[in-house]
């Protein structure tokens, strides 16, 4: 008679014996228990998160994500808007999941948060196809930032200057002019490709800002992703995502890519619907944990690659409620971007385009990408523009006296010039190389 197995042994053989089981277990089929709120429960399911499930309703067939489970219930969220479902409807997991089509056929296409095309030129033929979960790069392995990018916006070349693979914030508040700015850099970039992601837009903007900001020369080396606010929760997480993919493929192919994401606030109001309605609890101002941990992961895919790759530059917009700049949103993505350029709503009402902030932003690679020169001039602007604010409601009373500081005088005189330096139309753009001869000739008249 043999010796008996020890337990340690025998349990973990039946561990190995189960892990085989489940790998070879097909995905099953089930059905709907409930729908509640914006997800539908299935019972039945075999399914991991992620992955994807078709749902039968009267009037065909519609695509859901498993987002979570609890015991033997998925939790799953509809790309499009629940209609037609009946209870104890049939849910079937799909075992392969259709890739993101990517390749130079994008260019000048507008697509849906799953890359279907929404500008009715037909089927995008793209021989590669992709996954949406890309793997991170090493952080030693990525270049680093060395060169400037030409965004054909003076005061952002001159005063804010971004690197090729940095990654910014656009902070404002709602109608001060960020889609326009967005525009504005598109068109006056010196990027190969642009990725352009609307996420929670009103419909009327995503075909505005197509025609009339961004234009037909712009539109020829852009790929725009459209996610409008009528969509579901998932479309708008997906369409950021999606952006992301399509802008780390051309990265990958050794090219320049700017990416510019309108918002990353609604990416997290996404997040949030989906967490809250699975059950996870509310943290801050009623964003789940979960957000605060996507977004990292979601803006960490873009910078420069390794070696024989390209950059990814994204500009990022995040709408503060309120004009407060401590919206937890707007304070989280402050910490991990590399920079940000606020807008004011006071020089907005100014008639003050582009309405950008010169004193509340920054760019924290600017000293890495520029000369000792350069700083140097950007940093007399900076200076004698803040003097003249900080004494501005003196010099409107008639309270402050000429001839009582010299350094304010100087502010005084050289404010409408450095005013106007900081102003451009919407069609203007001011290559780099332009822009930074007009901030040596400022620079030098402020010595």
């Amino acid at each position: 008679m043999s010796d008996p197995i020890p337990m340690v042994d025998w349990v973990k053989q039946l561990g190995k014996y189960n892990d085989q089981v489940n790998q070879f277990q097909p995905v099953m089929a089930g059905k709907l228990k409930r729908v509640v709120g914006l997800t539908m429960e299935a019972i039945g399911c075999r399914a991991p998160v992620g992955s994807q499930c078709s749902v039968e309703t009267l009037t065909g067939n519609i695509n859901a994500e498993v987002v979570g489970f609890s015991d033997d219930i998925l939790y799953l969220m509809p790309s499009e808007e629940i209609h037609g479902v009946l209870p104890g409807a049939k849910v079937q997991p799909l075992n392969h999941q259709q890739g993101l089509p990517v390749g130079l056929e994008l260019l000048g296409r507008v697509i849906n948060g799953i890359g279907e095309p929404l500008d009715g030129l037909g089927a995008i033929k793209t021989v590669t196809k992709v996954s949406g979960k890309a793997t991170p790069i090493n952080p030693l392995a990525r270049r680093p930032i060395s060169k400037p990018l030409d965004v054909g916006i003076r005061a952002i070349n001159t005063l804010i200057t971004v690197g090729k693979g940095q990654r910014m914030g656009l902070f404002a508040g709602s109608g001060v002019g960020k889609s326009v700015l967005l525009g504005m850099m598109t068109r006056g970039t010196s990027a190969d490709v642009i990725v352009v992601g609307l996420v929670g837009e009103r419909g009327r903007e995503v075909k505005e800002f197509i025609e009339e900001i961004l234009g037909e020369e712009g539109r020829k080396r852009s790929v725009v992703v459209a996610a409008p606010a009528d969509t579901s929760p998932l479309m708008r997480l997906k369409a950021c995502e999606t952006s992301v993919t399509i802008a780390e493929y051309f990265r990958d192919q050794g090219m320049e890519v700017l990416l510019l994401m309108d918002s990353l606030t609604r990416f997290a109001q996404a997040q949030r619907e989906i967490a809250l309605a699975i059950g996870e609890p509310p943290a801050t101002k009623g964003y789940p944990p979960s957000v605060f941990a996507k977004l990292p992961q979601l803006v960490e895919r873009a910078g420069n690659g390794s070696d024989g790759q390209g950059s990814i530059t994204a500009f990022y917009t995040v709408l503060t409620e309120g004009d407060d700049l401590q919206d937890p949103i707007a304070d989280s993505s402050r910490a991990i971007l590399d920079g940000h350029i606020v807008l004011s709503r006071r020089l907005a009402e100014a008639g003050h385009y582009p309405a950008i902030d010169v004193e509340a932003s920054i760019s924290r690679v600017m000293p890495m990408v520029v000369s000792d020169e350069h700083m140097q001039y950007a940093r007399m602007v900076k200076q004698n523009y803040s003097l003249y604010q900080q004494n501005k409601d003196l010099i409107a009373i008639g309270a402050y006296v000429a001839g009582a500081d010299p350094k304010v005088d100087k502010a005084i005189q050289f404010y409408p010039v450095i005013e106007a330096f900081c102003q451009q139309t919407m069609k203007e753009s001011h290559p780099y190389d332009e822009s930074l001869v007009a901030l040596t000739q400022l620079g030098q008249a402020l010595q």
